[in-house]
């Protein structure tokens, strides 16, 4: 459904994969990686947004490196340069948003780009206007969003047994937002680990609580973007 796309980054260029409705136009939406890099998972996310009606655009953060081993994804998600990661995601959000003629962008990610997608929501409040992480995390020390800079609705979903990111960090959280104003509402689903969503990890995937967010997801996104 999707292929290989080549979009600026900022004076450079980044690659991403893109997958777009049959009718050819739709809602942007960034769809940002794991640690494990842009798999067969993130372009099949992708494909399922586009069958929803997203124009779904993953920038490949990790520029072709892709791995299956927890200790190599650790590796290579603390040795991403934050700033060059912002600017292709930067890059992404212009490129979603001429395909699918919008300029009211929506990103979405997982794990690790679950925290980038709040990250680009706070870079790029001129665009991004709907945020939905997925048990995100932000391990890199100067990352730390600016968060007053937020204009996108948040929705996140985040699991119970989730040792990186439990409810207490969510609560931390749901209250910085709170206090400032922002339109956010993260929920955690009991009884589900980090990484529910992802069908390709058996060992962790919850099918019931991934579906219910997924659907939950489309719909606020068609809400707030279509």
């Amino acid at each position: 459904m999707g292929e290989i796309v080549e979009f600026p980054s900022n004076g450079g260029s980044a690659q991403g994969y893109l997958a777009v409705p049959g009718s050819g136009s739709g809602i942007p939406l960034v769809v940002i990686q794991e640690w494990w890099g842009l798999v067969p998972h993130i372009t099949e996310v992708c494909d399922r947004f586009a069958a929803e009606g997203f124009v779904a655009l993953a920038p490949d953060l990790f520029h072709g490196a892709t791995t299956t081993e927890p200790d190599e994804a650790g590796k290579l998600m603390m040795a991403l340069n934050v700033d060059e990661a912002a600017k292709d995601m930067a890059g992404a959000v212009d490129k979603v948003a001429e395909v699918a003629g919008s300029h009211r962008v929506g990103v979405t990610g997982f794990c690790m780009g679950g925290g980038l997608a709040l990250v680009v929501a706070t870079q790029r409040p001129d665009k991004v206007k709907a945020a939905v992480p997925w048990y995100g995390l932000i391990p890199w020390p100067n990352a730390e969003p600016d968060w007053s800079q937020l204009d996108a609705k948040v929705l996140g979903h985040y699991a119970g047994d989730d040792a990186m990111f439990g409810p207490d960090k969510v609560a931390e959280l749901q209250k910085t937002l709170d206090d400032l104003g922002k339109d956010a509402r993260l929920h955690v689903v009991s009884g589900a680990d980090h990484a529910f969503f992802n069908d390709t990890r058996p060992e962790v995937h919850n099918p019931e609580a991934a579906q219910a967010c997924f659907a939950e997801t489309v719909e606020f996104l068609r809400a707030e973007l279509g």
